[in-house]
């Protein structure tokens, strides 16, 4: 039976050669979703009071007057949960990005695109804040549809200009507190205090950034996640059968017909409501299957069982479940590519995490100068030269000293005192000179510490030329 349920619903195909979003003269095709309800609604809209509450308040928490995460892209400075990285950490930053990528490769392998419904900014901002906004002023679906075709009156003005003031505000808002993740609340607010032409530099990115924002939230929408992100094209090559993703019943559902009262319905659970339909942001029909346009928002669940309630019949018609799941009726499956995956990220993340324990606050590289043999020097004393590089990772400027530890001899930095600014790259030379009677072999085994206002932090070992040796 379920065989020529599958046959029944893929007869026609001819939806996947088109977009739900375009008309068939490909014009745009205006979605006016119906406003959602029900449990996966709530649930989604606590996760994202959550998740704004992190993009707002983040930028907000300091450690030490210096914020708590920050990603100065253009002058390559980031500050993860207090700690600071620089060009420096190049390979812990690529090593993060990567572990990122594959996360949401394993993620999508198992789960489809949750991302998406859940936690993309794109979603949380356009269907719990813009969208709530637009379904408070203008009302729900039928009555939008209504003001955009009546003709000007004062009513419409004043609920379209109250509508987009507010809309502009939230994309001010929002450009303002990404640029808050950029550059840190204390520039932000030299940028926003300060006369305008002090920064104009900074105020036109504010006002451009704010405008594409609101052109993505009040117009643009949809065909962000369709047309722009190239998630949703990926789902080809990451999701297989046995991938987990909002999915139709169709073996319970089909074949679909009216509900007719007082007549044996030997007809499938699908009751051909379009509820489904009336409530998906991007207009698509989840009973064709998998789509592009589909972002697991989870709003046709909640109106299905909504419908499935109210005539007395299981929930979960449409449900989160795999290809396999409905036709096979198999539980979940862990498939090798989904362990590969899972292997992969855990080997990238037990790198990553024993990259940042192991991570210094100071780096040091001592080197005997290359070419450099030996020089005499007054006093019966032999001096060779090395160069030393200190990378700096910390918010402090950091003096610097440097001692014998092993034997007894002199340091003499070449230039001024060593002074590290914070998350500065300082190079220098300097020479180590030893008396000759302690010169018992060619290579002398040498130990230098490395003190931070009179405390050791490091020891370098290295080697000191003897008289008659040659590099």
């Amino acid at each position: 039976m379920h065989m020529q349920a599958e046959k029944d619903r893929r007869k026609d195909e001819s939806f996947r050669d088109k977009l739900g979003i375009v008309t068939d003269e490909g014009s745009r095709k205006t979605i006016y979703p119906k406003k959602p309800k029900g449990r996966f609604y709530n649930a989604r809209t606590i996760f994202s009071i959550a998740l704004l509450a992190v993009l707002f308040g983040v930028p907000l928490i300091k450690i030490e007057n210096h914020p708590f995460m920050m990603f100065d892209i253009i002058n390559r400075k980031f500050i993860l949960f207090g700690m600071a990285f620089g060009p420096h950490d190049y390979f812990i930053i690529a090593l993060g990005f990567i572990a990122f990528v594959v996360s949401i490769i394993l993620f999508t392998a198992v789960f489809g695109r949750v991302f998406c419904g859940w936690a993309c900014p794109q979603t949380v901002f356009l269907e719990m804040v813009f969208r709530k906004i637009e379904f408070f002023i203008e009302g729900d679906y039928y009555r939008q549809k209504k003001l955009n075709a009546a003709p000007w009156s004062p009513g419409k003005v004043f609920k379209k200009l109250t509508k987009w003031s507010i809309f502009f505000a939230l994309s001010l808002l929002i450009a303002n507190t990404f640029l808050a993740w950029i550059i840190g609340t204390d520039e932000l607010v030299k940028l926003v205090t300060d006369p305008v032409k002090q920064h104009m530099g900074g105020f036109i990115t504010m006002l451009i950034f704010s405008g594409i924002f609101y052109f993505i939230f009040a117009w643009f929408r949809e065909y962000a996640c369709v047309y722009v992100c190239p998630y949703g094209r990926l789902q080809g090559v990451l999701l297989d059968p046995n991938t987990t993703v909002i999915a139709y019943d169709y073996v319970r559902g089909e074949p679909r017909g009216k509900l007719k009262t007082g007549i044996e319905d030997k007809k499938g659970d699908c009751i051909d409501c379009n509820a489904c339909v009336a409530v998906c942001p991007t207009g698509i029909d989840i009973r064709e299957g998998t789509q592009l346009e589909c972002v697991n928002c989870t709003a046709c669940i909640d109106a299905c069982d909504d419908i499935m309630d109210k005539v007395k019949r299981p929930r979960g018609l449409i449900r989160f479940a795999s290809e396999n799941n409905i036709k096979d009726k198999t539980k979940f499956k862990i498939t090798g590519r989904v362990i590969g995956y899972t292997a992969v990220l855990t080997i990238l993340t037990a790198v990553l995490v024993f990259l940042v324990l192991s991570r210094k606050p100071i780096d040091v590289t001592i080197l005997r100068a290359p070419g450099m043999i030996f020089q005499e020097q007054p006093d019966n004393k032999i001096s060779n030269l090395y160069t030393m590089k200190l990378t700096n990772k910390t918010f402090e400027e950091v003096p610097v000293q440097l001692k014998l530890e092993n034997i007894d001899g002199e340091i003499k930095i070449i230039g001024n005192d060593i002074r590290l600014n914070p998350s500065d790259v300082n190079e220098t030379k300097f020479l180590v000179l030893l008396p000759k009677e302690k010169m018992t072999k060619m290579n002398t085994p040498l130990e230098i510490g490395v003190y931070k206002n009179g405390e050791r932090f490091d020891v370098y070992k290295t080697t000191f030329l003897g008289p008659g040796v040659q590099k």
